[in-house]
């Protein structure tokens, strides 16, 4: 996708988001002190916001991931759920009988990693590096599948906003259920051979008279039955409003008018805004939506950022090998569209401050440092990339040349080597303490470092 289209995607969010930026102050200058530490910033709408709506009682699944039996009860949001939240705690359901979903999604961590490590450890010995990073499952309720050509219907619906959506880094899993098959399966995950050895752990586990009442009493006589019904129950239980989206960050008690940005926020929060700066809501929308909704911090779009090959992955051992996104090579629909390789879905900021890697390839390891690449990687190219045998920065090391020209250059990209980062140390340390309003409330691991 090229970099104009990126442009466009949200000029009508990005309008709004700029429009918060006047009522604090104008973008770039000094806020009036009486509007930065003691008086809460100002809603973008005066109406009340409603708290985030349960899912359905019944879950939109009817006729889609799973086919009700005639004259058989369907199962109910609370079963599935009930079910969904055992196996995902099930380390029995691994290859090592130790490592379960919430291995690599861990509660505490905001359902993402509780370590430091660039990509998990798995597999059938319990040492096999993950193809990637692994993100955080929150505030994904409204994550659609992927589509090549995603048109807003909330801001001007005639701009193509180009590739969106889908589960996975790549977009490549339509739904929770499919994203949720995938670890089970993969050598290098949880480890299993196949859909059978799944479902006969499932048929041994001590919830299996559950999976019984919900889907009938011969839902393990065919395995295919078993898993897609495992893969329903991890849906459902990713729906649960509690859990995944309860909306309890100091940011959220702002939007209510129940809290106030410090001095350092609230200028963090105009940099995170203003698209000659940090121009972060352009992707991570910061202000509700037209109907209300708090922000999710993302668009769900895809973008190629050139992110620093993490050197430290085996499988970047082999110069030949490149993690594509989009194109490839973990998904294969998309690798005869060169104009996608390099892009990958842009996560949700919510919760970011808990996390220890960053990125696809989890190359950086603290927050400050992430947004220090934003503001310099194309300014001081030599910090963030390796050289060559003669001693010449290979920028954008990490994709082949043939595609560098689906790198994103909007702001704070787009400057020359020797330029002026968009971002100081100090900004880059007001936006860093803006991003920290975004933890939740239940969230008590969000390291604090100055990332240096």
């Amino acid at each position: 996708m090229p970099p104009t289209t990126r442009s466009l995607r949200r000029l009508a969010v990005l309008a709004a988001a700029l429009l918060l930026c006047g009522v604090l102050a104008a973008c770039g200058r000094e806020a009036p002190a009486s509007l930065t530490a003691s008086t809460p910033v100002p809603p973008p709408q005066a109406a009340p916001t409603p708290a985030p709506a349960a899912p359905p009682a019944q879950p939109a699944y009817v006729g889609a991931t799973y086919a009700p039996v005639p004259g058989r009860p369907q199962p109910s949001a609370a079963q599935l759920t009930e079910i969904g939240r055992r196996i995902f705690f099930d380390g029995s359901l691994s290859a090592t009988g130790k490592a379960s979903c919430a291995s690599c999604h861990d509660p505490q961590h905001a359902w993402g990693p509780p370590n430091a490590l660039s990509v998990q450890l798995g597999g059938a010995d319990g040492k096999q590096e993950g193809p990637r990073a692994a993100p955080s499952l929150r505030y994904l309720e409204t994550l659609i599948a992927f589509t090549e050509h995603h048109h807003d219907n909330d801001g001007d619906d005639s701009i193509d906003a180009g590739p969106t959506g889908g589960h996975m880094w790549d977009g490549r899993a339509g739904s929770a259920h499919e994203q949720a098959g995938m670890p089970l399966l993969s050598p290098s995950e949880m480890g299993n051979a196949s859909v059978a050895e799944v479902a006969a752990k499932l048929e041994r586990a001590t919830y299996a008279d559950k999976l019984r009442k919900a889907f009938g009493d011969d839902v393990f006589k065919n395995p295919d039955a078993a898993f897609k019904a495992a893969g329903l129950a991890l849906e459902v239980f990713q729906q649960s409003p509690k859990d995944f989206y309860p909306f309890t960050s100091k940011y959220d008690a702002v939007l209510r008018g129940e809290a106030k940005l410090s001095v350092a926020e609230t200028r963090g929060l105009r940099l995170f805004n203003d698209e000659n700066k940090g121009n972060c809501a352009s992707c991570h929308i910061s202000v509700r939506t037209q109907d209300g909704a708090f922000p999710l911090f993302t668009d769900f779009g895809l973008i190629a950022l050139a992110v620093p090959r993490n050197r430290k992955l085996k499988a970047n051992a082999d110069p030949a090998f490149y993690d594509l996104g989009l194109c490839g090579p973990y998904r294969t629909d998309m690798k005869d569209h060169p104009e996608y390789c390099g892009l990958f879905r842009t996560p949700t900021l919510r919760n970011v401050a808990v996390r220890q890697s960053f990125f696809h390839n989890g190359v950086f390891h603290s927050l400050e440092e992430a947004i220090r690449f934003y503001a310099q990687r194309d300014t001081t190219p030599q910090r963030w990339y390796a050289r060559s045998a003669k001693g010449i920065v290979q920028q954008y090391d990490d994709l082949p040349p043939q595609y560098h020209a689906n790198i994103n250059t909007d702001a704070p990209f787009g400057q020359k080597r020797g330029d002026k980062p968009a971002l100081t140390e100090a900004e880059i340390r007001d936006v860093a303490a803006f991003l920290r309003t975004l933890t939740d409330a239940d969230q008590k691991n969000a390291p604090v470092n100055a990332g240096r």
